[in-house]
């Protein structure tokens, strides 16, 4: 077998991405969670946990060992300067186990769930296609608010730092609406369409 397809996953917060990861899962694609990587390298005994003691002290860890998320999440949002240290603790080690996932993988077609795919250039180039998941700022916001209790300009806030709607959808190959009419069954047929056309050649 030749190389896999990478498909690149991404989409603002609230979007609806791990639901439409989780169908392509079930279609038998190989899912590389850049975000469940970023969630294992900062719990206790992470790799990450000591370098961020370090540069940030030991307030930033919690009883369990684990990134005390609120708080980083806090300082994160109000300096720039604190986001960029943590992201260059955070990152590196994220992008060496993609890499080693991708290494191992023996499926036909990897999905890399990247939220910051967009921003990112060098992991834009490293996908064969770009799939969005699409909807209105406002469906993420109520939806964001619903499920994580956050007030609204802590929601806009996370929306401030992604891309913005258009550049996603400038970037796409393939744009997967999932906005406030879109029902599970909507979704589904969209995802199941992409996937028969996956290896179709870009127009």
């Amino acid at each position: 077998m030749g190389a896999p397809l990478r498909i690149g996953l991404t989409g603002g917060i609230g979007s609806g991405k791990s639901t439409v990861a989780r169908m392509l899962a079930e279609l038998g694609a190989d899912v590389i969670d850049a975000d469940a990587i970023a969630r294992a390298v900062t719990a206790s005994g992470g790799a990450a946990i000591e370098p961020i003691r370090a540069a940030f002290g030991p307030a930033f860890i919690d009883a369990s060992g684990a990134l005390d998320r609120a708080r980083m999440r806090a300082l994160a949002f109000s300096d720039p300067q604190a986001k960029a240290r943590l992201e260059a603790i955070v990152h590196p080690l994220v992008r060496a186990e993609i890499d080693r996932r991708l290494a191992a993988s023996a499926a036909d077609t990897v999905v890399l769930d990247l939220p910051l795919l967009v921003e990112s250039d060098a992991w834009r180039q490293r996908c064969d296609r770009v799939w969005v998941v699409d909807c209105e700022p406002e469906t993420q916001i109520t939806r964001v608010m619903a499920r994580s209790g956050w007030p609204r300009a802590q929601v806009e806030a996370v929306l401030a730092q992604q891309a913005s709607r258009a550049q996603r959808l400038a970037a796409a190959d393939v744009v997967l609406a999932n906005g406030a009419a879109t029902d599970l069954d909507a979704l589904r047929a969209q995802v199941l369409r992409a996937w028969a056309q996956r290896r179709m050649p870009l127009s």
